[in-house]
């Protein structure tokens, strides 16, 4: 009956989303009225992850006839929430007027009024429809709902305002709109940005002149950032030249805003623009002697590394030196950023890593090493996530080496610290989640756990990339910096993060299946690989860690298909691992040891010369296999090393179910 159910179920969303108002009649028809009003109420989950009910599905996808029907002739819970998907955006409470609201369908939208649909039913992020309409730039449904009393102050969870959202956008008429009904053009947000800053961060000069025009005030945001320096930051030149003529403008802030218009143009990965970064660069420098008598000058940084010791221009002759010559405007720039933006504005180390990646593209990857852990730095200094960066590192890094160009110890290893800090902040993570990102629903709680899993999951691999380069580097290097590659290398193991199917970074140094980078990275990381294996073994790593399927790193080694090809790496791991005290009797999901679970006669023969089962193990296989009680009845320690010994039939079918359940 329930199969049957969930059936019905599916047809009636598949025809309400597809538009099949007869069907659908048809099917709610044959059903008795309070039957047809309960299952119109049970959200169904699609392929696309969402989940939703029919008249949410129809409401999304414009289906007017449907939502007709829906509402005269049955009973459908109108304000009922569903999970629905915007551009790539899981919205989560979406009820069917916010979804006809933000898909722009202006009739489907009256006819859910009309009906009695609450116009400020807000999503669980506190979204209302309006501020959904607001978001399309849908004037017609914006100023339906609010004659319907939507209320335009509603703000969302980031009291992020529909003003906000609609001068971001750059939806002029929106905004005037708005405006003239109220909306209050200084609102904060949590981040304290204005919807200024928001229009003039996105280029939007006119929207920036209807804010002003009622009385929008130039905050700075919690980053330290004007409207016009975040104008500047992001190369909008049009609204940079129209609000230094303001006059709640200083002359300071006009000189701080052209120089950050130049020196984002010198670096910016879309707007590069040398002739314009060098025209606001020679700008800014002459407002600064405007008046001989009070030049204002600039009050340098200390040089960085990085930017080649570079001492910024002082002077009208100085930066005049320099014109014609890119790299010395280059340097000025991101010297001229760091001074103006501080290091601790979370927009700094793009333009920084752009100028690394082009130097890494003209073979300088010397310059582009030393940007890049500037920038690196920069983003761990702010708590910002760096598993791009670590992969690039590891790319770089292997380039290298493919075409002959010396990597030094020093920067794999201050990359790898890097990687393992971001490792141990992605399991305190994992853990205890920071109180201000603490999600509200499960929906989200799954979200927000899935994207660190995702981040352990790349960080994992790219450390272990790293740790195969270092391999390459340490026949080079001096017993001391040998040590120090052990003792993080262990730091590493005892971390005991693993990927979602269980597997340590030992399994997957032993896996022919590790997925490899293919940017770069595949020329020098190839798995399984010997070199790896022995240092993780060597620096603690458990030779008898089992991951989901119980599989133990020998386990994994043995199902190596280029035995022939690859002799050397099969037989050292092999006899890495069980010299190491592997466990050749430890059986998998399945019931398989080591031995039985082997693909090739070749890992059959090798590993045959490697079994010494102790009297100890024979015991524990014993005890497992005749399902001999041991529970509580022996020290811990030695539960524990039964347990990785054979598996009883009942114990294996509970176990398959747990990793099932997970």
């Amino acid at each position: 009956m329930t199969e049957e159910r969930d059936r019905l179920k599916y047809k009636l969303y598949h025809a309400a989303s597809n538009g099949m108002s007869i069907a659908l009649y048809t099917l709610l028809s044959d059903m008795k009225k309070n039957d047809a009003n309960q299952i119109l109420k049970e959200n169904v989950s699609d392929e696309d992850g969402q989940e939703c009910n029919p008249l949410v599905a129809a409401a999304r996808f414009g289906r007017e006839k449907v939502v007709q029907i829906l509402l005269s002739k049955f009973n459908p819970d109108i304000e009922q929430e569903g999970v629905v998907k915007f551009d790539g955006y899981v919205i989560e409470g979406a009820t069917a007027l916010w979804c006809a609201a933000c898909a722009g369908h202006l009739n489907i939208v009256k006819t859910l009024v009309r009906a009695g649909a609450d116009v400020n039913h807000p999503t669980k992020t506190n979204s209302t429809p309006l501020r959904a309409a607001c978001f399309d730039g849908r004037l017609d449904i914006v100023k339906y709902l609010t004659q319907h009393k939507a209320d335009i102050h509603i703000a969302n969870k980031y009291n992020n305002t529909c003003l906000m959202i609609a001068a971001y956008k750059g939806h002029i008429d929106v905004v005037n709109f708005l405006l003239q009904n109220g909306a209050n053009p200084n609102e904060r947000a949590l981040c304290g940005a204005t919807a200024l800053h928001f229009s003039a961060e996105c280029g939007h000069d006119d929207v920036v002149k209807e804010l002003l025009n009622y009385g929008a005030i130039f905050y700075t945001n919690d980053s330290g950032m004007t409207p016009i320096k975040s104008a500047a930051e992001r190369t909008r030149h049009f609204v940079v030249e129209y609000l230094i003529e303001r006059p709640e403008i200083t002359k300071e802030e006009q000189i701080e805003a052209l120089e950050l218009l130049g020196a984002s143009y010198a670096n910016d990965k879309d707007n590069y623009n040398i002739a314009k970064a060098y025209k606001y660069l020679h700008q800014s420098m002459c407002l600064r002697y405007s008046d001989p008598d009070n030049p204002i000058k600039k009050k340098l940084m200390p040089p960085i590394a990085a930017y080649e010791n570079w001492i910024e221009s002082q002077t009208l002759s100085e930066l005049e030196a320099i014109q014609g010559n890119n790299n010395s405007i280059h340097m000025e720039s991101l010297t001229i950023r760091e001074r103006i933006l501080g290091d601790r504005n979370p927009e700094l180390p793009h333009p920084i890593i752009y100028r690394g990646a082009v130097f890494a593209d003209n073979a300088r990857f010397d310059r582009c090493l030393e940007l890049w852990l500037h920038a690196l730095k920069l983003r761990q200094k702010n708590h910002i996530s760096v598993v791009k960066d670590l992969l690039r590192f590891a790319q770089v890094f292997s380039q290298m080496l493919h075409v002959g160009v010396q990597v030094t110890y020093g920067q794999v290893i201050e990359v790898l610290a890097a990687a393992i800090i971001e490792l141990e902040r992605n399991k305190e993570k994992l853990a205890k989640p920071d109180p201000k990102e603490q999600p509200e629903t499960v929906m989200v709680i799954c979200c927000f756990m899935y994207k660190i899993l995702d981040e352990i999951e790349s960080n994992l691999t790219t450390t272990l990339y790293l740790l195969t380069i270092l391999t390459k580097l340490m026949k080079k290097c001096s017993e001391e910096e040998k040590f120090n590659v052990q003792r993080m290398v262990f730091t590493l193991n005892q971390l005991q993060l693993t990927l979602r199917n269980g597997q340590t970074l030992l399994h997957l140094a032993c896996n022919a299946e590790t997925p490899v980078d293919d940017f770069h990275t595949s020329d020098v990381c190839k798995f399984p690989c010997a070199e790896t294996t022995r240092l993780l073994i060597r620096c603690g790593a458990n030779v008898n860690a089992m991951d989901n399927d119980r599989n133990t790193p020998l386990h994994v080694i043995v199902n190596y298909h280029r035995a022939i090809s690859d002799f050397l790496t099969l037989h050292s791991i092999i006899t890495e691992l069980t010299q190491n005290g592997a466990h050749t009797d430890i059986v998998n999901i399945n019931g398989e040891t080591p031995l039985e679970a082997s693909s090739t006669g070749v890992a059959e023969i090798i590993l045959k010369t490697q079994i010494k089962i102790s009297l100890k193990c024979m015991a524990a296989n014993a005890v497992k296999v005749n399902n001999i009680p041991y529970r509580g009845q022996v020290p811990s320690g030695l539960e524990e090393f039964i347990e990785l010994h054979g598996i009883g039939v009942e114990r294996m079918e509970q176990y398959k179910k747990d990793v099932n359940a997970l």
